[in-house]
């Protein structure tokens, strides 16, 4: 190859060689500026109430998605036709997301959890057909633990599509406790004898102050309603020490009780 040769093919590699070293500074220094980003993103998290276990998810995926562009970016500027690489990847994507529909419906539904805490860890809630407490919330699914120590793990889709009652955000708990009086007994009386009952059995909080009212009025009885305040972890040793100290309230007062099977009256052991 002559001299001439070599300076015509120099000319026309130069550009791509300068194209070329453009390329790699911005893939350098855009690697840099993620790594720079996210390191920021991270800072902001842990200021943020966001929780901390969707922390790595978010900063991971943050991390691939900027690269990706990144690259794509770059790829651009060598004269690559990137066209079909998003279009393949697009297929992939979806084909992915139909065979992966629950599982990304799971997935989506328990980042909306971390991200907005309708409950957290420890919380008492009910959601759908189960009552207990949060144990774990993980990406797929949500831990309860009901008060029988069952272990219910429940898909997060269907946790966040059903209403939430979430007895811990106000750190009280109402407990009601019903007890049927026949018709013939003096309300006043037997409410006289029930509120002391709720006041001094052991977690039930003075504010709001308990209640004793007329719930409905049956074809047998009349139905009373108790109600009390307690902390949502008391919630069951309050509710059976209610039921336990009104019936011995009721036998030491003398107080008469009533049998949906009748209308007889008969009085109450200890």
């Amino acid at each position: 190859m002559n001299p001439e040769e070599i300076k015509k093919l120099v000319e026309q590699l130069l550009p791509y060689a300068m194209q070329l070293l453009a390329a790699v500074a911005v893939l350098l220094v855009g690697l840099w500026a993620v790594n720079k980003l996210i390191a920021a993103m991270a800072r902001a998290m842990e200021r943020s109430k966001i929780s901390k276990e969707i922390h790595p998810f978010l900063l991971s995926m943050s991390s691939i998605l900027l690269k990706v562009l990144l690259l794509f970016s770059v790829a651009g500027m060598l004269g690559i036709n990137t066209a079909s690489f998003v279009a393949v990847l697009a297929a992939a994507g979806f084909a992915v997301g139909m065979a992966l529909q629950g599982s990304l419906s799971n997935f989506a539904a328990g980042v909306m959890i971390l991200i907005f805490k309708p409950y957290k860890i420890g919380d008492l809630v009910e959601i759908g057909d189960y009552i207990g407490h949060v144990r774990e919330i993980q990406i797929f699914n949500t831990i309860l633990e009901t008060p029988d120590k069952r272990t219910v793990i429940m898909p997060n889709s269907e946790a966040g599509g059903d209403t939430i009652v979430n007895w811990s955000t106000r750190d009280m708990v109402r407990v009601e406790v019903k007890i049927p009086m026949p018709y013939g007994e003096d309300f006043p009386r037997v409410k006289d004898i029930l509120l002391p009952v709720l006041k001094n059995t052991p977690g039930v909080l003075s504010e709001p102050e308990p209640e004793v009212g007329i719930d409905s009025f049956d074809s047998h009885y009349i139905e009373l309603a108790l109600h009390a305040y307690c902390r949502p972890d008391d919630y069951w040793p309050v509710y059976y020490a209610i039921g336990e100290n009104a019936k011995r309230a009721f036998s030491e007062g003398g107080v008469m009780i009533a049998y949906s099977e009748g209308v007889e009256l008969g009085k109450i052991g200890l």
